[in-house]
Formats: structure tokens, C-alpha cells, sequence
């Protein structure tokens, strides 16, 4: 019987030891930036069996085979359809990094600048819930919708109440939801009144436990995004959800948010994002027309999308050129942030360089562990010459990036590596004087409401915390 013992036990730890080799050849074999790679080996020696089981799970972005093959099938027919050159006897508002990012992006994507008829940032909830509702109250052809979060109350359920009274006067509604972000509403009376009306209600990305043993499970929808009969688009960082119902007991205040809201040529290609990402869950195609430049021929913007399998690091590139290209200034907004590595470099050296880098952070943050991975790179930033506030007047879930006050990047994107390499994405450039006057504007009143960090009171913080953020810079590359 003991025989027996050992052998069982020998032949585990043989076992064991074979699936160790194979996951540990797997995460070299992957060729991810070496950080990354580091911390998977070390959740992989260090949490025996748990580690592996979590690398298989989340350490591969594995979209699946049907999935990846119905995505490269889709790439030239929309491409054929959907491309719309910028005219070549035109010049790009926006300076070297506008002209530089067009070039990456008709290059890597064949997505090129897209012209609007009229823009407006919206900074309030109850702005953007007005408008919103307002053009779905218009709305004559079809309203569609994708997004991460939809929370049912407040102002959301007004919002659903106008789509409801959309689909029964025969607008067509469809709705793109993540599954994962959006549980409590799939299992809400809300989405049985919108699928009776005829609204349809599609998960993005539907968490299943067969689904998990073959594709990763936390890749997620995470655009936000509305497009009204192909003229009106609304994009931007916030979610169908209203700030005075979300997440109150959070202790971190409500969330702050912008949303853009675009008509003209701009509005379509916006369509043409959720009309892919509609076809890759349904199979449906929806190809909408193309529409021609209409708007004042200086009004510009580039539409930035991203996701594993398709652009996979696009907007990572962009989010580099704009810091590299910056001259002058850059101002970041953004509520998580844990950069690769290529980022955090850019922006010491943009700062060493003597260009005015300053980090808008919220004080309070939903995600503990992202809130001290954030902490531990704020010591090399501030000795850099970064400038960091600390926002207290709630959540500043606002994405926005601005370079010498003439180029702008606002939407869905946070500075670190899951929306940077795994999420889907989207964000928008802009590029006119006036659409980044507005940006600025927002930025200087969220720096109002902010508190400086100075480097001599950050060192006197307690060597516990030292500890914690340490270990979470080693994780950080896997949050």
C-alpha cells in the first residue's frame, strides 16, 4: 500500500511538473513584453496549481477559432465598402501628431479622417442624458447602442423608456451589451420589457463555463458607443449608467464622465465600428452607406479602435506617438492607471525633456489592487518631473489625453494593459482648435478639483505601503 502511495504521489509530482514545463514554454513562446512575461511566471511558480489554472484561463488572449476566423473574413469586404480617403489637397488640423496618427492608422487599418458637420463635449451626467434622449425621441431609422456597463435606475431607465417608445413606432433598436460588465441587467425586468418591445438585446462576449475552457474570459466589450440613423454618434468613457445610482456604496463618489457628440460623416464611421462588432456576435452584416465630406472642410477627427485579433496595440501606438510628438505639454486624465512599459518611459523622457507632463488621477479608486499599482510608479514619475493631481471630487472615469493643446484623445481607453492589449476598445482623436479648446477646458477644471502631489510628502508615506506597492508593480503588467 505505501508502495503504491509513493508511486501515485511520484507520478503527480511528474505530472505536475510536465504541465509546469509546458506553461512556462507556452508563456516564453507567446513573445509578450518581457514584464509581462515575469510576472506570469511568477503567479505560475509562486501560487502552485491556482497559478497555472489562472494562465490558462486569462493568460492567453484567446478570442476562439470561430470567432478569429469570421473576423479575418470580414476585414476586406468592409474595408472595399467602408473606406473614405482623406482628400490629398487637404492639410490636417492638429500638427505633426495628427498627420503622424492618420498615417498609422490608413496604413495599419486603412481608417483614415473622417470630416463632421458639428461636435459638442459633454461634461454632466444629466447634459448627456438630455441629448441622448432628445435624439432618441427623434430617432426615424434605427438607434444602436454598445456598451459595458448597463445599470438599470435614474436616468437610464428614462433613456429606456424612449427607446421602448423608438421600436414601437418601427425605429429599428439594437442593443451590444457586455455580457460580463452588464449581469445585473441581463437578469433585470428592464431587458425582458425591451426584447417584448422588439428592442434586440445581444451579450457581447457571453461568459459560459464550457466558453471559458476555450477562450479567455475576461476579454471584454468595453466601447461606448451610440449611433443614431447613421447621422448622430455620442462616444466617450461613460456607460448607460447614472452616476447618482451607480455604485454609491463604493466609497469613492460619483463617477465623472464626458461624452462626444458628432454628426456628419464622423457619425457613420462610428457606425461602421458597432456595425463589425455586430457581425462578429450575430453574423449579421449591417454595412451602412458611406457619406461623403459635408461638413466645414476643418473640422477633423480619427476614429481609433482596437481589440485582440484586429489592431490588436493600434490605440497603444497612438497613445506613443502622441507623447514621443508632443513638444510643449501633455495632460492625461485616466481613472486606472497601470502603463506598459513603453508608456511609462515616453513620459519620464517627455517629462526629462522639459515637456509639461501632468497625471489626473482619481484619489479614491473602485479597483484596490489597480489603486496601489497605480501608487508605485508615482515615485520615478514625480522625480521625473511629472505633475500629478489627485481628483476628490468623485470617480474621474473621464479618458482624455491632450499634446500641445492641439491634439486630443478622448474615449474608452485607460492607461493600462488590459485596455491597452485586451479589451475592445475605442477613441477618438481630435483635432480642430475649437474641439480641443473644449478638451483643455474640461482638463482645467478637473485640475481645479484636484490636489497636487509633491514628491518630499509621497516619500513619508509608511514602509507597509512601500511593501504593498512593490508587489503590485510586479503584477501590474497582468491587471
Amino acid at each position: 500500500m505505501d508502495n503504491l502511495q509513493n508511486i501515485i504521489g511520484l507520478a503527480l509530482a511528474i505530472f505536475y511538473w510536465i504541465i509546469i514545463a509546458l506553461v512556462t514554454l507556452s508563456v516564453a513562446a507567446r513573445r509578450k513584453p518581457v514584464s509581462v512575461t515575469l510576472a506570469w511566471l511568477l503567479v505560475i511558480y509562486i501560487i502552485p496549481v491556482v497559478g497555472v489554472l489562472v494562465y490558462l484561463l486569462i493568460g492567453e488572449s484567446n478570442l476562439g477559432r470561430k470567432r478569429a476566423m469570421k473576423a479575418k473574413e470580414m476585414v476586406q469586404p468592409y474595408l472595399q465598402k467602408l473606406h473614405t480617403p482623406f482628400p490629398a489637397d487637404l492639410r490636417l488640423p492638429g500638427g505633426e501628431s495628427a498627420y503622424a496618427i492618420n498615417q498609422l492608422l490608413t496604413t495599419q487599418a486603412g481608417i483614415s479622417a473622417q470630416n463632421y458637420q458639428s461636435m459638442e463635449l459633454m461634461r454632466t451626467p444629466d447634459m448627456i442624458f438630455d441629448r441622448l434622449c432628445a435624439d432618441v425621441r427623434a430617432a426615424e431609422q434605427c438607434i444602436q447602442i454598445e456598451t459595458y456597463i448597463w445599470y438599470p435606475g435614474g436616468r437610464v431607465d428614462e433613456l429606456s423608456y424612449a427607446l421602448i417608445d423608438a421600436a414601437s413606432r418601427g425605429v429599428q433598436v439594437s442593443l451590444l451589451i457586455d455580457h460580463a460588465g452588464s449581469r445585473r441587467f441581463f437578469g433585470s425586468v428592464w431587458c425582458k420589457r425591451m426584447t417584448d418591445a422588439g428592442i434586440r438585446v445581444v451579450p457581447a462576449l457571453p461568459v459560459r463555463l464550457l466558453r471559458a475552457l476555450a477562450h479567455r474570459v475576461d476579454l471584454r466589450l468595453h466601447r461606448k458607443l451610440i449611433v443614431i440613423d447613421d447621422h448622430i454618434a455620442f462616444s466617450g468613457s461613460m456607460n448607460i449608467a447614472d452616476p447618482a445610482c451607480f455604485k454609491r456604496n463604493a466609497n469613492v463618489g460619483p463617477w465623472i464622465d464626458m461624452m462626444l457628440r458628432v454628426s456628419g460623416q464622423a457619425a457613420a464611421g462610428l457606425g461602421k465600428v458597432f456595425s463589425w462588432d455586430w457581425e462578429v456576435e450575430t453574423g449579421e452584416r449591417r454595412l451602412p452607406d458611406s457619406m461623403p465630406a459635408s461638413g466645414p472642410l476643418d473640422q477633423w477627427l480619427l476614429i481609433i479602435p482596437s481589440g485582440p485579433g484586429v489592431n490588436d496595440d493600434l490605440i497603444g501606438q497612438a497613445v506613443l506617438t502622441g507623447i514621443y510628438r508632443a513638444n510643449t505639454s501633455i495632460v492625461i486624465s485616466t481613472p486606472y492607471f497601470v502603463p506598459s512599459e513603453a508608456i511609462f518611459n515616453a513620459l519620464c523622457q517627455a517629462a526629462q525633456r522639459g515637456v509639461k507632463v501632468q497625471l489626473l488621477l482619481p484619489k479614491r479608486n473602485d479597483s484596490l489592487m489597480v489603486g496601489w499599482a497605480s501608487r508605485s510608479y508615482f515615485e520615478i514619475l514625480l522625480k521625473a518631473g511629472v505633475e500629478i493631481f489627485l481628483f476628490d471630487g468623485g470617480l474621474l472615469h473621464t479618458k482624455a489625453m491632450l499634446m500641445d493643446n492641439e491634439f486630443a484623445l478622448v474615449g474608452s481607453v485607460n492607461l493600462d494593459i488590459r485596455s491597452l492589449q485586451l479589451n475592445f476598445e475605442l477613441t477618438v482623436a481630435l483635432l480642430t482648435p475649437a474641439s480641443c479648446e473644449h478638451v483643455r477646458d474640461m482638463l482645467l477644471d478637473y485640475q481645479a478639483q484636484s490636489e497636487p502631489l509633491l514628491l518630499e510628502r509621497w516619500q513619508e508615506r509608511k514602509r507597509a505601503a512601500r511593501t504593498v506597492e512593490r508587489l503590485m508593480y510586479f503584477m501590474s503588467p497582468l491587471l
